[in-house]
């Protein structure tokens, strides 16, 4: 399986932009996963329900499984973090697991910039060799390719090339002036 950042800063459109790549790159044949870095208290079930009842009672592991769907919750309870490699070993086969957060982990990684939000913050991709492409609202001056953040087909075509291993010279995408 294949491995993608999408990397940004906070409130660059990191989100609203695999939102919209998700459902075309599914609609063209791809199984896709998705894991995402949170804030370290975050919640997936509700206080008082059973499965948050069993984590505070103690168990390292909680499966929660319906005919909809499952989750499995880890507690760490003291224990490090996991690293990124750790946690995709986790994940069934599929063809692309898109990452979002760990931007300083050594994974292809598409850069996220938005001119009014990220002005006072560095660009990734001058220090990141890392970086492949940059989706952006603003012409920059690099020889990656570029794309118009707003432009998800020209981003997910650049992807599922990406994923069938023909990114040597992948498609640029006009950015608007």
């Amino acid at each position: 399986m294949k491995i993608l950042g999408i990397a940004g800063y906070s409130g660059s459109g990191k989100t609203t932009l695999i939102e919209k790549l998700v459902p075309l790159l599914v609609e063209a044949g791809l199984r896709v996963s998705l894991i995402k870095h949170a804030h370290h208290a975050f919640e997936v079930d509700q206080p008082g329900k059973d499965s948050w009842r069993h984590r505070q009672a103690g168990c390292a592991e909680v499966l929660v499984s319906s005919s909809r769907r499952w989750a499995l919750m880890g507690e760490l309870r003291g224990e490090r973090e996991p690293t990124l490699e750790e946690q995709l070993r986790r994940f069934s086969p599929c063809d692309l697991v898109i990452v979002e957060g760990w931007k300083f982990d050594p994974i292809p990684r598409i850069e996220v910039h938005r001119s009014g939000s990220d002005a006072r913050r560095p660009l990734l991709f001058p220090d990141d060799p890392h970086v492949i492409a940059v989706a952006t609202d603003e012409p920059l001056d690099t020889r990656l390719p570029q794309f118009d953040i707003d432009d998800a087909r020209a981003i997910a075509a650049f992807i599922r090339d990406f994923v069938a291993g023909r990114e040597g010279r992948p498609r640029l995408a006009a950015v608007p002036d």
